[in-house]
């Protein structure tokens, strides 16, 4: 699910770009795949930080691993991946505003993750160890409860909603 969540919008955007050509194909397909580069990235490198996350909301100190925590590193990767993607793009012979606009798009997308994380996404509690989770089965083995969040919105969700996101801010750039 996870690979179909951040690749999908992408992957779909391709192959509608064979079957029906159309200009706005290419920044929709770029706008996510920068999304889901910069997500990755932001969360990968972010876990490295030696300072807590802070609320994308409040700016309060949060768990490391809580949805919609940010730091400086992890903010910065992210845009690093977004621009990677639209560098690569350029290099690749892309459209150079199409490249630029999906860049854009992905670090656009990216924060719309950490906001979608902190408002909206499940969140749930495990009970047995007192600690916050997003699985309906924690680490412990402990049945976990709803704690906050859409019930039925996952983290697979979220990447969902955001590679559509960093896909229409391409799009509106480019054209």
């Amino acid at each position: 699910m996870q690979v179909l969540a951040n690749g999908g919008l992408f992957a779909a955007a391709a192959l509608l770009s064979l079957a029906a050509p159309w200009p706005g194909w290419p920044p929709l397909a770029l706008g996510a795949l920068a999304t889901a580069a910069a997500d990755t990235w932001a969360t990968e490198v972010g876990t490295l930080a030696s300072v807590p996350p802070r609320s994308i909301l409040t700016l309060r100190p949060v768990a490391a691993g809580t949805s919609g925590g940010v730091t400086l590193q992890g903010t910065a990767a992210a845009l690093a991946g977004a621009v990677g993607i639209g560098l690569l793009a350029a290099l690749l012979g892309w459209d150079r505003g199409v490249s630029a606009a999906a860049a854009a798009g992905g670090f656009a997308g990216a924060l719309a993750d950490s906001l979608l994380g902190a408002t909206v996404q499940a969140r749930r509690w495990c009970d047995r160890c007192a600690l916050a989770t997003e699985r309906s089965v924690h680490d412990c083995g402990g049945r976990t409860r709803p704690a906050g969040g859409l019930r039925w919105l996952d983290n697979d969700g979220v990447n969902v909603v955001s590679a559509l996101v960093g896909a229409l801010v391409a799009l509106a750039l480019a054209t």
